[in-house]
């Protein structure tokens, strides 16, 4: 097993500036890292990630959300295991699957989509992080919920300072307290909203919520508040960034961008590859339950296991020529790319898979659409190079275009 000096560290400015050729150092080389900083051990190969992820022979666990997750949203589902965790997930996975999503949230969808495009379209100019993409799924989320979306400010405010103290491997004191202060502003705003909402029920999904039983069992008002802020953090931020991703990868291949704009089919080709190429989350933690021989040495019981999913995602053992974007790859299987079957790392896999995949799907198929559809002759401004930026979460922090105006 190595150890993180031989590597460039995870914490370091370099790594943050670009981590994929890290990951190939790493995937080649050291394939296990103990990182000090961290208290973790590192693991970067497809095969390695897709095991923990996959976890068929109970060798992990996320009983170290406990540290991670619930100092800002409270114990949700994703702490849980067996049969309690298999109950809190029948309870919610309803709404975002199926007939449920369709018939209710797409309209929802497409109205804060179009909503957002109407104050820059006839402009001519944008910046599709700033005006589009961090306030979409925020808004389509809140609207959702049936939540007031005047709070929208409020409503980001809190989700940036969840997924800093997410990504806070340094151990920032300052980004930890605001963390912490967040799940009493949250708890403060969502809970008289939450027993209201138990008293006079609508057609929301917080309602929904509040109402759904399985098995005798129901969430209690903790329950629906910690897993509403769990939705707000992860549907808001990775959605926001997958969007990003999409229009910076094709801004930068053209050709690719012309394919998609002629047939918008090929829009999940081109959010499944994102999210293999450029994905919005590129660590996420497991605990080992026993000790577990991975790739490059062993891990002992009881230890802090951080998956690359950045790294696994490049592995040129699991994808041909892993460093380009090209959304017409064959070894990339869209048709399960937003399930638990999906072959890219990106939404996690086995029971822990993102529930919310088939929303974030259908949020990047309107939400694209509709931006291609308004945009015509879409192009970077003059001289603007895309970067992404973050360790834990990373995107475009900026994306400034310009298009011509329709009947402009």
């Amino acid at each position: 097993m190595s150890t993180a000096q031989q590597v460039p560290d995870i914490l370091s400015p370099e790594f943050a500036a670009n981590p994929y050729p890290a990951y190939r150092v790493m995937r080649e080389t050291a394939p296990l890292i103990w990182h000090e900083a961290t208290q973790s051990y590192i693991v970067s190969r497809y095969e390695d990630v897709e095991r923990v992820f996959k976890d068929k022979a109970g060798e992990f666990t996320t009983d170290n959300y406990a540290w991670q997750l619930e100092p800002v949203h409270g114990k949700t589902i994703l702490q849980l295991s067996g049969r309690e965790h298999a109950v809190r997930r029948a309870l919610v996975v309803p709404a975002f699957r199926g007939s449920e999503l369709q018939q209710k949230f797409l309209p929802v969808i497409e109205r804060n989509s179009r909503e957002l495009i109407d104050a820059f379209r006839h402009s001519g100019s944008a910046d599709l992080v700033t005006d589009y993409a961090t306030r979409f799924p925020v808004n389509v989320i809140a609207d959702m919920l049936g939540l007031d979306k005047t709070d929208h400010a409020r409503f980001h405010r809190w989700y940036t300072a969840v997924i800093a103290f997410l990504g806070n491997l340094s151990g920032d004191a300052e980004v930890t307290a605001a963390g912490e202060r967040t799940r009493v502003e949250f708890a403060e705003y969502m809970l008289p909203i939450i027993r209201e909402r138990r008293e006079n029920p609508g057609d929301d999904l917080l309602s929904a919520l509040c109402a759904a039983e399985v098995d005798g069992v129901r969430m209690s008002d903790e329950d629906v508040k910690a897993f509403c802020s769990l939705l707000l953090a992860a549907g808001g931020e990775t959605t926001d960034k997958a969007i990003a991703g999409i229009f910076a990868n094709l801004l930068l291949h053209p050709d690719q961008l012309a394919a998609v704009r002629a047939d918008h089919s090929l829009i999940p080709r081109a959010f499944a590859e994102t999210l293999r190429f450029t994905p919005p989350v590129h660590m996420i933690m497991r605990q080992s339950a026993t000790e577990v021989e991975l790739s490059g040495g062993t891990i002992p019981a009881g230890a802090t296991v951080t998956c690359l999913i950045g790294a696994a995602n490049r592995d040129e053992n699991r994808y041909r020529d892993p460093d380009r974007f090209d959304i017409f790859r064959d070894d990339l299987t869209t048709t399960t790319a937003f399930s638990a079957a999906a072959d890219h790392l990106a939404f996690a896999l086995g029971r822990h898979f993102c529930v919310g995949a088939l929303l974030a799907k259908a949020e990047v198929e309107i939400g694209v659409g509709q931006l291609l559809d308004a945009m015509p002759e879409l192009r970077l401004a003059d001289g603007f190079e895309p970067a992404e930026e973050g360790v834990f979460t990373r995107g475009p922090q900026r994306l400034p275009v310009r298009f011509t105006p329709v009947g402009g």
